[in-house]
C-alpha cells in the first residue's frame, strides 16, 4: 500500500468473509477502499471451516434459519443477495463444489479457493490492503468535512467517509477473534446484545456427568428439542466425557443459550433442558406395549434401533435391565416418555474455543436492514458475525457474511 494515501471513501476493519465481500462491492462501484486486519493471513476462518473445504452456503436459506433479538432483520439482505447469487459467483470463478445432506455446499478441493476468489474480487475493485494492521482508536470528524471518521492504526492514521466494521465475534480466539467491534459500537452509542458462544458443545454438572460416563463415546441418530420456541434438529448426538456434542447438539445449543436473554416483557424465562428424542421414527409407547409380555430384555429390544452399548448402559442408568414382562406399567410408561424426550440440563458450554460462531452482538435494531448502516451515525456500518445475527450450522453464517457484506457494499 502506498504510504502517501491516507484518505479513502471507505475503510473496512476486518478482512474476513464479510469484509472482503463488502470491499469488493464498494470498490467495483468506484469507491476508494482500504481493507485492514490485525492478522497477516486473512480469511483464516474460511480456510479452516468445513474440515478445510468451507461449507460456503446452503441450498435452502430463509429468515427462519437465523437467531436474533430482531428476528426479521435478516430478510432484506438475504433477498438482496441470496445463496443463488453466491453460488453463481463460485461458478463464475470455476470453483468445483458438491452438496452434502441438508443442502450444505462445500468446495471439492480446498477452502482456499473461496479465499482466493474473494481476493480476486477485491483486486477487481482495486481495493487497498493493509495487513497486519491493528486499530488503536476510531474518532468522528466534524460534520462539515468530506471525511467522517479517522482511524488510528499501527500503520498510521487514515480518514474515511464511510467506516465498515467487519471484525467478527468472539468464537475461535486462537486465530484472532477480538471484541473490537463491540467496543466500537458502544463508543458510538449503539447497544450490544451480550455475546455468548454458539453452535457449541454443551457441558454438564459433575454429578450429571458422572452418571452418564458409561454412555460416553456413543453416537446416536436422534432429534434434539429445547422449549417451545426452538425447532427440532435431526442430526447425530455425541455423548462425550465432557458433556454433549455432535451436530444436533451444536444446533440446539444456540436456542438453549437464547433462554438467557429477556423476553419482550423484560423477563428472563426459566431455562428449559435440552431434550433428546432417541427413537424419532417409532411410535414408542405403542411399540413397547406390543412387546409388553415379552421375555426379551428391554436393552436388547432397544438395541434393535440404538447402539447396543448405549441401549444397555442407558437401561442400567434407569434400572430397567430386565425383561419387559417383569417391568411395571409405570416403568414401561416412564421408558416410553424418556425415549421420546430424554431431558438433560446443561451447566453451560465448552466456550468460545469450541464454538463455531457467536450469539448476540451489535444490536440490529440500531441498524438499517437494507444497508447495514447505523441509523443515528451516518457512514457507520456493521456486517457479518459482529452483529446480533446467528445462523444455523450448515453454511448459514457464511451466507449472512456474503449477504450483509454485499448490502453494505452497495451504499458505503
Amino acid at each position: 500500500m502506498g504510504a502517501a494515501v491516507t484518505a479513502f471513501d471507505v475503510i473496512i476493519i476486518g478482512a474476513g468473509a464479510a469484509g472482503m465481500m463488502c470491499a469488493s462491492q464498494a470498490g467495483r462501484r468506484g469507491r476508494s477502499v482500504l481493507l485492514l486486519d490485525h492478522v497477516a493471513k486473512v480469511g483464516e476462518r474460511i480456510r479452516i471451516s468445513g474440515g478445510g473445504r468451507c461449507n460456503f452456503t446452503n441450498r435452502t436459506i430463509g429468515a427462519e434459519n437465523y437467531l436474533s433479538q430482531n428476528r426479521h432483520f435478516v430478510r432484506s439482505a438475504l433477498s438482496q443477495y441470496s445463496q443463488h447469487d453466491f453460488i453463481a459467483l463460485v461458478e463464475y470463478h470455476g470453483i468445483p463444489y458438491h452438496e452434502h445432506e441438508h443442502g450444505q455446499l462445500f468446495c471439492n478441493d480446498t477452502a482456499q479457493d473461496i479465499v482466493e476468489m474473494l481476493q480476486a474480487e477485491c483486486d477487481r475493485g482495486r481495493v487497498e490492503w493493509c495487513t497486519p494492521c491493528s486499530v488503536t482508536a476510531v474518532e468522528s470528524l466534524p460534520d462539515d468535512g468530506q471525511w467522517r471518521f479517522a482511524v488510528e492504526t499501527s500503520r498510521g492514521r487514515f480518514k474515511a467517509a464511510s467506516l465498515v466494521v467487519a471484525t467478527g465475534g468472539l468464537a475461535a480466539p486462537k486465530i484472532g477473534a477480538t471484541p473490537l467491534g463491540y467496543k466500537l459500537a458502544e463508543q458510538f452509542g449503539i447497544s450490544v446484545v451480550p455475546p455468548k458462544p454458539a453452535l457449541v458443545p454443551l457441558a454438564l454438572d459433575p454429578e450429571v456427568l458422572q452418571g452418564l460416563q458409561p454412555l460416553a463415546g456413543n453416537t446416536l441418530a436422534a432429534v434434539t428439542h429445547c422449549g417451545k420456541q426452538a425447532p427440532a434438529f435431526r442430526e447425530n448426538v455425541l455423548l462425550t466425557h465432557r458433556g454433549l456434542s455432535g451436530p444436533a447438539i451444536l444446533q440446539i445449543s444456540s436456542y438453549w443459550q437464547m433462554q438467557d436473554y429477556p423476553d419482550k416483557k423484560g423477563q428472563v424465562p426459566k431455562r428449559q433442558p435440552v431434550e433428546i428424542e432417541l427413537l424419532p421414527d417409532r411410535a414408542v409407547a405403542d411399540w413397547l406395549e406390543s412387546q409388553r409380555r415379552s421375555k426379551t430384555l428391554l436393552p436388547n429390544l432397544l438395541a434393535e434401533h440404538l447402539p447396543r452399548r448405549f441401549a444397555h448402559e442407558w437401561c442400567n442408568l434407569h434400572g430397567w435391565n430386565r425383561p419387559l414382562a417383569e417391568l411395571s406399567n409405570q416403568d414401561i410408561a416412564r421408558a416410553a416418555a424418556l425415549l421420546q424426550r430424554w431431558p438433560i440440563m446443561p451447566s453451560g458450554t465448552l466456550g468460545y474455543n469450541k464454538a463455531e460462531v457467536t450469539l448476540g452482538g451489535v444490536d440490529t435494531r440500531a441498524l438499517s436492514s437494507q444497508t447495514m448502516e447505523a441509523k443515528d451515525v451516518p457512514g457507520l456500518y456493521f456486517i457479518g458475525e459482529v452483529m446480533d445475527v446467528t445462523g444455523w450450522l450448515g453454511g448459514y453464517n457464511f451466507q449472512w457474511a456474503w449477504s450483509s457484506g454485499w448490502s453494505a457494499g452497495q451504499f458505503a
